[in-house]
């Protein structure tokens, strides 16, 4: 009974050493990267204010470690994102908001359908933003080793958008990577794409006129086609070669015209009245998570839509998802 207390003993108070050591060293990098904000013309007053009650948040490392797209098969992934209950809940955000929807779409060229799926999926239209502090996320991530450099440059133009009043600081809530408001945009995106949509000198993004249409602006911007096929769900001959199988979001490779494809696709006919002209990929999402998986099941040819997609979140499955419900939407709006 004594070892055993003694093991506690020492266990607890290797933990406290641990997370003493981290937050010492976090503090070291805290004072390298104000040097680098203020080489980046961050004022120190805007420095100050929204990074002094900046801290290490240890959960966020391990929601990066553990994201559902690192885990979860595809059809699991997709059925949660694109149940009948998101759809139901949807319709009713629209019959809310039809009009404001509708003027988006005409504007910038954007299916209302698309917009809701995308709402849909990062928020469940508003009604989860997020509550993680964004600054001290951004800052976290920014510490740890695996994206330094990417979440680097975020947290520097988040300071630099503070700096600029376009964003209130002491407003910062949203998911543990540093994304907020209804759709979820991180800094860099704000920066590109968001605008002031109802013209009262303020990007909300938490308020529907300026984050829908700063959504659509940015799907434009990417080049998103309206009424154009984002996918197709296809059965593949077991000799495909496997260079042409995409496992990862990254890149994809070896894009050819659909026409190219046809000979490995056993469900021909459900392609019929696609132009086998298209340049398209064929991704098989699932090979990524099960380990020295042979299966060629579930396989899609994905197309120039459904790459605007992975811009917006470089994930496979979240992207098949979106589409999926885009689609369901069709049928309800």
């Amino acid at each position: 009974m004594k070892q055993i207390s003694i093991f506690f003993l020492c266990f607890i108070l290797s933990s406290v050493n641990v997370s003493s050591d981290i937050n010492s060293d976090f503090d070291i990098w805290k004072n390298e990267f104000k040097k680098r904000a203020l080489e980046n013309d961050i004022s120190e007053e805007t420095f100050i204010k929204a990074m002094s009650n900046v801290k290490f948040l240890p959960k966020i490392i391990e929601y990066d470690r553990y994201q559902p797209e690192f885990y979860e098969d595809t059809k699991t992934y997709i059925s949660k994102r694109s149940s009948n209950l998101k759809v139901k809940k949807g319709k009713s955000f629209y019959n809310n908001k039809d009009q404001l929807i509708n003027t988006v779409e005409k504007k910038f060229n954007i299916e209302k359908e698309l917009l809701l799926a995308l709402m849909g999926i990062e928020t469940n239209f508003g009604t989860y933003l997020g509550k993680m502090d964004i600054l001290s996320s951004l800052a976290t991530l920014s510490f740890d080793k695996r994206r330094s450099e990417f979440f680097t440059k975020e947290l520097i133009i988040l300071l630099r958008l503070i700096e600029n009043n376009q964003i209130d600081y002491k407003t910062l809530y949203g998911s543990w990577a540093g994304a907020f408001g209804f759709f979820q945009f991180m800094p860099s995106t704000i920066k590109n794409h968001a605008i002031d949509f109802n013209q009262d000198d303020y990007i909300d993004l938490k308020d529907p006129e300026d984050s829908y249409a700063s959504a659509a602006n940015y799907l434009n911007n990417m080049g998103w086609k309206k009424n154009s096929p984002c996918f197709y769900k296809i059965s593949l001959d077991p000799k495909v070669p496997n260079k042409y199988l995409n496992v990862s979001a990254k890149k994809l490779k070896n894009k050819k015209k659909l026409k190219f494809f046809m000979k490995f696709i056993e469900n021909k006919n459900d392609l019929n009245l696609l132009d086998k002209d298209l340049r398209v990929a064929i991704i098989t999402p699932d090979k990524d998570i099960i380990p020295n998986a042979k299966t060629l099941s579930p396989a899609y040819v994905v197309f120039d839509n459904y790459e605007i997609i992975l811009k917006w979140n470089r994930s496979l499955r979240f992207a098949l998802a979106v589409c999926t419900l885009k689609d369901k939407f069709k049928n309800e709006l």
